[in-house]
């Protein structure tokens, strides 16, 4: 039997090790950030838990093997995100969002560049952060259409032996770095030639950050992830040896989508935690609290219809995204289909679950008597993010679909339909 869901050795050490970590360190980050106004601030306050993640070897996780780093795979990243993000969504967010600002250059990087950019995340101590630099201040959702006078603004135009880039970005998480002094690197999404569609300029550049011309414009406040910071970040003429390009331009448009679709999967995995908090929450109520009656909550029939739904949906959530792991594992990262899938449903599954687990325990759900409705501000985020959902139906899987050969089961048996 081919299909077997049980974890190897190394997976349940990874999953109980995340665990722990998770209780020991993760549960004081809430008391931390609870007091701090400023967004800002509330992510500089996070630094010290962000340092313990890197001396526990979860940045070094994300460089491969070949490059000195432990190498995770995309399934094994979702095992530990789950653990995490039971407990704190901010600081692997952090994590996560650093992986983002990575991959590019993981995934099409050359050796050089990868010995170049990717040795700094080695290291077990420090607090290293990277981030890309993707969404424009007017939107993202076109930044792949093929007319030139609309999509991405941020520019680069060749100048010697340098690109110089000019353009704004926003919600560049990690993009302040640790007290404003800006990312260390940042994977900037541009266009090499305001006349020419994404398709033949789209490209992604590695800027150091500390480059002059880095500006930090301007902070985004959030509802939820409290202590994700999501800056404005102006690139004033900033000016990068012309070796720092990742591949050529065009091949920004395919290296965008096969980055986000690492992330999509993983949020699924993050969805997964954020709904067994709510879950574990509201059972500890229904087996405990009588609500002035005679009986716990839990001996009522339509309070233990509720907490069966609540079961089933995060178990489907955990099976989709450990799916859309796999697919990309085993494709090399091509598989997009089901990373797709996998970040729209489970992240709107976790809106749901919050939401009917408040709906089990009531109006104090909706204070700060539980962590029910921070829980909530944190699941709101899940569907709107790296890709709102509603775009992310029309440009990944509606195009998808409208592909000519189009195979529906191409990825439910682990091969690749055109342009997955």
């Amino acid at each position: 039997m081919a299909i077997d869901f049980s974890l190897s050795e190394s997976q349940v050490k990874l999953q109980a090790d995340a665990r722990d970590f998770a209780r020991r360190v993760l549960t004081g980050v809430k008391a931390t950030i609870a007091n701090i106004a400023r967004p800002e601030d509330r992510f500089y306050a996070i630094r010290p838990f962000y340092e313990k993640m890197v001396e526990a070897g979860f940045a070094k996780a994300l460089i491969p093997r070949e490059f000195g780093g432990n190498g995770l795979s995309a399934i094994d990243f979702a095992i530990a995100t789950e653990e995490l993000a039971a407990v704190d969504i901010n600081v692997p967010s952090a994590l996560l969002a650093t992986g983002l600002g990575l991959e590019p250059i993981i995934r099409y990087g050359s050796a050089e560049q990868k010995r170049e950019f990717l040795t700094p995340y080695l290291a077990t101590n420090g607090a290293p952060l990277a981030a890309l630099a993707f969404t424009e201040v007017t939107g993202g959702a076109n930044f792949d259409t093929p007319d030139p006078r609309f999509g991405v603004r941020t520019f680069a135009r060749r100048d010697g032996d340098h690109w110089v880039i000019s353009g704004q970005k926003h919600y560049t998480t990690n993009g302040t770095g640790w007290g404003g002094k800006g990312a260390d690197l940042f994977s900037v999404v541009c266009r090499t030639d305001p006349d020419k569609p994404p398709q033949e300029s789209l490209a992604i550049i590695v800027v150091p950050g500390d480059s002059p011309g880095i500006e930090i414009a301007g902070i985004i406040d959030t509802v939820g992830h409290r202590a994700v910071v999501s800056p404005r970040i102006h690139f004033n003429e900033v000016r990068v040896p012309a070796a720092n390009l990742l591949g050529r331009p065009g091949d920004g448009v395919a290296m965008t989508a096969k980055v986000f679709a690492w992330t999509a999967a993983l949020i699924g995995a993050a969805c997964t935690g954020v709904m067994r908090a709510a879950f574990d929450c509201a059972f500890d109520f229904a087996k405990n609290d009588h609500r002035s009656g005679p009986v716990p909550v839990i001996e009522y029939q339509n309070a233990g219809y509720m907490l069966a739904d609540l079961k089933m949906r995060i178990e489907a959530s955990r099976y989709l995204a450990w799916k859309a792991c796999h697919y990309l594992d085993t494709t090399g990262g091509e598989g997009l289909e089901m990373a797709v899938i996998a970040k729209v449903y489970c992240s709107e599954l976790a809106v749901q679950v919050v939401y009917d687990a408040m709906r089990l325990v009531g109006v104090d759900s909706y204070t700060d008597m539980t962590p029910l409705a921070g829980l909530m501000q944190d699941a709101l985020c899940f569907p709107l993010y790296d890709g709102g959902n509603m775009g992310v139906r029309r440009r990944q899987l509606h195009n998808l679909f409208r592909t000519p050969g189009y195979d529906p089961m191409a990825a439910a048996e682990g091969r690749l339909s055109p342009r997955t």
